[in-house]
């Protein structure tokens, strides 16, 4: 009972409570971080102007410790103790995956910023999760568009996949990319796995050399690739090198010069015009760059997607906020204008970017590509 009371709704007075779950320790505290640090600013900017339905926003934060565990009584916390109406985070898939029951049971909307699997949204039968949502786009998109690059615009034909055996991301991205791939008509001539714990990758990375391919695809997060790129060099594999939106700048600190020449597909680009100015209120306002911009834009705009939700539901209630998100049409955002298709809970027809580290290690745009 206190589930379905605390779930359905905030109290009627006092402040709206918005969930935040973020990996603040742990292998993806440096996306986490960010995220949270956008959503405070969020909250501030929205608190000064009066707050959303003539009450204040109170943003309720919960660190994952990067672990599906962690992160499942975070939320049971949050709808059952804390009262929130709506969940923003986390942005890996397993972990939403593994929270969509709780939130589904609660009636507690959550957003996933980059959970990217397509089961994040659905089940394993297509269902769609009344509760669960994402604001990015998805691994069977993305997973297209890697392919795409390899083979028709860098020319490569033979891939190589090195993938975290236990990662819901890692095995989505990979499947959709080895399906594209082969359709262009490229062959997938290494396909080699490890565990979460592992640091040292460099028996698979022998195995790649020798497999004769001309470019690697890597469907993980953050420190595995940089850890794997860095190996790679010293082993003087010359391949050149693609992954997902787990990529983030602090990859550089890891892999060094290994990581100049590398493509990422990704969901926006630090030289956008329309974040620049929110690039600048975070620097002054935390003293330091926002260096996981992708994190920062994708949570920046999933909070003004959920207040958004709220002032059309007219109440900070969970299922009328769920309805709202699920209606959402022509939002115009910072980074993409927002239509969810009901069906999935996925956004419709939004743009891919690529993004090649320079030889500076700074990120360059490479093209934007437009759903077909």
């Amino acid at each position: 009972m206190v589930l379905a009371v605390s779930g359905a709704a905030c109290a009627a007075e006092g402040p709206i409570k918005i969930g935040y779950l973020a990996a603040l320790t742990g292998d993806y505290a440096q996306y986490g971080i960010t995220e949270v640090n956008m959503a405070k600013m969020v909250v501030s900017e929205t608190n000064a102007a009066g707050g959303v339905l003539g009450r204040p926003i109170e943003l309720v934060v919960y660190d994952t410790k990067t672990r599906n565990e962690d992160a499942v009584n975070a939320v049971r916390r949050m709808i059952e103790s804390d009262g929130v109406c709506v969940i923003v985070g986390a942005n890996t898939s397993g972990i939403n995956i593994a929270t969509a029951p709780i939130v589904n049971k609660g009636r507690v909307p959550q957003i996933s910023t980059i959970g990217t699997n397509p089961l994040v949204t659905v089940d394993n039968k297509g269902k769609v999760r009344p509760y669960s949502f994402r604001i990015c786009f998805t691994d069977p998109y993305q997973g297209a568009l890697a392919a795409d690059l390899a083979y028709n615009d860098l020319k490569k034909t033979k891939a190589a996949i090195l993938y975290n055996v236990g990662s819901d991301y890692a095995h989505g991205l990979r499947e959709f990319f080895t399906k594209d791939f082969q359709k262009l008509g490229g062959t997938v001539v290494a396909d080699e796995g490890f565990r979460e714990t592992d640091v040292d990758y460099r028996a698979q990375l022998t195995t790649i050399k020798n497999s004769g391919s001309d470019v690697l695809f890597l469907p993980g997060m953050g420190k595995d690739m940089a850890l794997a790129i860095k190996q790679a060099q010293e082993l003087g594999l010359d391949v050149t090198v693609i992954g997902g939106d787990g990529y983030g700048e602090f990859m550089n600190e890891i892999a060094g010069d290994a990581m100049k020449g590398t493509y990422w597909i990704n969901h926006t680009y630090l030289g956008d015009p329309v974040m620049a100015p929110i690039f600048a209120r975070y620097k002054e306002t935390y003293h330091d760059e926002c260096k996981e911009f992708v994190n920062g834009t994708m949570a920046y705009d999933a909070m003004w997607w959920v207040l958004d939700a709220i002032k059309r539901a007219g109440a900070a209630e969970g299922p009328a906020i769920a309805k709202a998100l699920e209606e959402t049409k022509g939002l115009k955002l910072n980074h993409a204008t927002l239509t969810i298709d009901p069906e999935d809970h996925n956004p419709l027809n939004k743009a891919g970017i690529i993004l090649k580290v320079g030889d500076d290690l700074n990120t360059e745009f490479y093209k934007k590509i437009e759903p077909k």
